[in-house]
């Protein structure tokens, strides 16, 4: 998931990699309802995601969209086997099973296009990093947050990132989304936000 996540904001804006990505759990959320107000949610968030991927002609590039696509699907099949894991282990054990697995997997990928400069003190440094950054405080903060708010604040918490992240890539990458890309973004927000309103569960966020 992070992998496609990282390819894909190395070719598109960050804020439009994760409201593309962000579809995914909105998915899950949506997925057997029989409510006409969840579809009008879904409907939303496809009217948004469908904004960004008429643009990827002039100004984003198809292939960062469908590898933000891949890294929502990825965020499904997390939230699908977080249950299963959540049922089995305790949370900071399946985490550091998760995080363990994760990196072997990725091993032969870093290997490839690194080679023994992965292996240098700087790039390792750099990779805890944003491995604490990425992944293990952010989920640390989430179970915080889980035991202290209910899950309608959570989701709507939630919902608010890829508003954020167009923030941050205002301010600290200098990305300026056009007009179609805020206009995406705020229809994939309210979706959402509305959805979290309703009353369907909140979903765990992406490391």
């Amino acid at each position: 998931m992070n992998l496609s996540f990282y390819e894909s904001i190395a070719r598109i804006p960050l804020g439009a990699a994760v409201t593309v990505e962000f579809c995914g759990p909105l998915l899950v959320a949506l997925v057997g309802s029989r409510r006409w107000s969840d579809g009008l949610w879904a409907a939303m968030a496809g009217t948004g995601v469908a904004l960004l991927a008429s643009s990827t002609g002039s100004e984003l590039d198809p292939g960062g969209v469908a590898l933000a696509g891949l890294a929502g699907a990825f965020w499904v099949g997390y939230i699908l086997l977080s249950k299963q894991t959540g049922s089995r282990f305790d949370a900071r054990r399946g985490l550091t099973i998760a995080m363990v697995t994760g990196a072997f997997a990725l091993l032969p990928a870093g290997l490839v296009q690194g080679g023994g400069r992965l292996f240098s003190w700087y790039v390792l440094g750099l990779g805890a990093a944003v491995a604490l950054l990425s992944s293990v405080v952010p989920y640390w903060l989430e179970l915080l947050a889980l035991r202290r708010v209910t899950p309608r604040a959570f989701g709507v918490m939630l919902s608010l990132d890829p508003a954020v992240a167009a923030l941050a890539g205002f301010l600290v990458l200098g990305q300026r989304p056009g007009a179609r890309e805020l206009a995406a973004m705020a229809l994939v927000v309210v979706a959402n936000v509305g959805n979290s309103f309703a009353g369907r569960p909140a979903v765990p966020a992406a490391p």
